[in-house]
Formats: C-alpha cells, sequence, structure tokens
C-alpha cells in the first residue's frame, strides 16, 4: 500500500510559491459494497446499481455495484488533508467546487486516491487565502480517472 505525498509549509505565505505546482498524491481508499450501502442509506440513493450487487452484475453495463460518483466526490475531504498542510492555519473551509466530472466509474471493492496541483491562490479582503486546486481522483488500476475537480477552499490564520 502506497502513502500518502503530502506538501507541508508553515505559513500562508508560503503558498504563492507552490502555483502551478504539484502538491502530492494521497494514499489510497478503500471503496467497499458496505461503504456504497451506508452512502446510499445517509443519502437516499438506493438505485440498484450502486446497492443490489446480483442485479449489477446481472444488468448493469459495469459488470458489478459501483459507488455513488457523490461518494467518490466526498471522499476529497479525507484525502486532500493529506495532501496539503499549512501549519499556520487554525481554520480551513470548503469553499465550493468550479467543475466536476463523472469520468470512470468506481466499482465496489475498488480504491482511490487524490492527486493534486495547486492552481491559484488569492489573498482575501478579509485575511486569510483562497485556492484553487486541480485534482484528480484516481482509480487504482485505471489510467483514467474517476472524477476530475477544480475545488476551492479557504485559509485563515
Amino acid at each position: 500500500m502506497t502513502t500518502a505525498t503530502t506538501t507541508r509549509v508553515a505559513t500562508l505565505a508560503d503558498l504563492a510559491a507552490l502555483e502551478g505546482q504539484s502538491l502530492g498524491t494521497s494514499s489510497w481508499i478503500d471503496i467497499p459494497q458496505q461503504r456504497i450501502n451506508t452512502f446510499a442509506d445517509a443519502t437516499d440513493d438506493h438505485q440498484w446499481i450502486h446497492v443490489d450487487p446480483e442485479r449489477a452484475r446481472a444488468e448493469s453495463p459495469f459488470g458489478g455495484p459501483i459507488a455513488h460518483g457523490y461518494l467518490t466526490l466526498s471522499l476529497i475531504i479525507p484525502m486532500w488533508d493529506e495532501v496539503l498542510t499549512v501549519d499556520s492555519v487554525t481554520m480551513a473551509v470548503n469553499y465550493g467546487l468550479n467543475k466536476v466530472r463523472f469520468t470512470n466509474p468506481v466499482p465496489a471493492e475498488g480504491r482511490v486516491r487524490l492527486n493534486a496541483t495547486l492552481q491559484s491562490v488569492e489573498a482575501l479582503p478579509k485575511g486569510g487565502v483562497q485556492v484553487t486546486v486541480a485534482g484528480q481522483i484516481e482509480l487504482e488500476g485505471s489510467e483514467r480517472p474517476a472524477v476530475v475537480v477544480e475545488a476551492v477552499y479557504r485559509f485563515f490564520e
């Protein structure tokens, strides 16, 4: 199992030097059927391609059950925490997403990880910075990522 490669900086001011650079890759996260079922319960999305393994193997174009796209996307949170650490940050918030594409289904029992590049760093008017990150949630064993995302975060010291 591979471990995360994390970029670590001391302060928000140090982020500007990282614009355009890779921040690293998170460790792999397992997507077992039970995680998919729990997500289905939390979101009331019980579509058979996610929660009925027998039917999904017999009838779906994916050859078996797949994770919800939003489940895969939601895992960006723990993966992001592994990719970048700013020691001086006292609060960080998810500000939003500029772009999301679900480019490859994640099969039950698959594994995903985040590979991220810092696109931009902008000072905020009342302190802190806003960073825009280009990310690919990679699917183990596939050259095509599961999700391509442009995420926006805000950091405060």
